[in-house]
């Protein structure tokens, strides 16, 4: 099977391209490839350099309105041509960003393997040993993104590739943002995936170099355990778990693999090991699954709490979020929901044309 970078693949039927489509006088379409909430990815040949690439046509959500759309646009072709300066084995190689008319394009290497979602659909949860190799290679690759000022934003096993021979490749920088950019459109719309967005981008936060290695801990999860670490049915209760509950209890991960999924999701992303101590984390894990890997929990921390005049130290609890903040994860989720039944309606239109 041929996947690229998309959010959902279509192995089962590929849907030809137009035939006589050719992108920016050079691309030439053929078989749609997978969809997405941001666009739609085909296969095609780069007819000047004789060469396979995958061009991803962004499709931008229907939910925002049409100054709110041409911004997001612009910034969706600047931040691509910022992904384009990164250069790392584990990350796909950005070739070329075009646009026609109002269309625009995302043209890059053409991969030849499986989404991590698909593995996990279609063989069954990975071992510990073998999800923290595939750890190791996205943290390298989010590192050397972080170094470049780029975040991705949407780390999740649909956008992470395994090639026939093993390797792993991190796709998707098409809603990567720069260091300065905020992860939350004017009119409210939450980008990314929500079993993957770190607390604090659910609750409006700016996206920094944490928020990427939480999702990395989120994707790890599902890679290990066949489920995402809060599974839920829509995305209200998902982003409200992802704020105020613990994630759902490991039952394949083990000790070692645990410990360190333990600390990458913690709701603090202070309280996260960071890249040099989760490399060894995850190293420690390949060499021995079951090996003691140590990472000090967030300590409780003691607040006063005064119950029939006796003074008592208490540790926070989870508790309810705010109502402020449970009616802004309502509003996004809502316009997460509308942006996705958007995309599966284009989605379909596509499949009957």
């Amino acid at each position: 099977m041929t996947a690229t970078e998309a959010g959902t693949s279509d192995a089962a039927a590929p849907e030809p391209g137009p035939a006589s489509r050719l992108v920016a006088g050079r691309y030439r379409l053929g078989e749609r490839l997978g969809h997405g909430g941001m666009g739609v990815v085909w296969a095609a040949t780069d007819e000047l350099l004789a060469r396979p690439v995958a061009v991803k046509e962004v499709r931008l959500p229907v939910a925002v309105d049409p100054a709110e759309r041409d911004l997001l646009r612009e910034r969706t072709l600047r931040e691509a041509r910022t992904a384009a300066r990164l250069d790392h084995p584990c990350a796909v190689r950005m070739f070329d960003v075009c646009e026609e008319g109002d269309q625009a394009y995302l043209v890059m290497e053409l991969i030849e393997g499986r989404t991590l979602s698909d593995v996990i659909r279609t063989d069954g949860p990975l071992t510990p040993a073998r999800v923290a190799e595939i750890g190791l290679c996205l943290l390298d690759a989010l590192t050397a993104a972080h170094a470049a000022g780029i975040i991705h934003r949407d780390v999740k096993p649909g956008n992470v590739l395994i090639r026939p021979d093993g390797r792993v490749t991190l796709t998707d920088f098409g809603i990567a943002s720069t260091a300065d950019d905020p992860s939350i459109t004017s009119t409210g719309l939450l980008l990314g995936s929500p079993a993957y967005i770190a607390p604090e981008r659910a609750r409006g936060g700016t996206p920094e170099p944490p928020s990427d290695l939480w999702s990395l801990g989120a994707t790890l999860y599902t890679a290990v355990e066949g489920r995402p670490p809060f599974d839920k049915p829509d995305p209200f209760s998902t982003l409200t778990a992802v704020v105020t509950d613990p994630h759902e209890p490991q039952e394949r991960a083990g000790a070692a693999l645990g410990a360190v999924l333990d600390g990458m999701l913690d709701k603090d992303p202070a309280a996260r090991p960071g890249p040099e101590e989760l490399r060894r984390m995850l190293q420690a894990v390949t060499v021995d699954p079951d090996a003691a890997v140590a990472w000090p929990p967030r300590a409780a921390v003691a607040v006063t709490a005064h119950t029939g005049g006796h003074t008592v130290a208490v540790r926070p609890t989870d508790a309810a979020p705010e109502p402020r903040l449970r009616a802004r994860l309502l509003a996004w989720s809502a316009l997460w929901v509308v942006a996705f039944v958007a995309a599966a309606g284009i989605a379909l239109a596509i499949r009957a044309g």
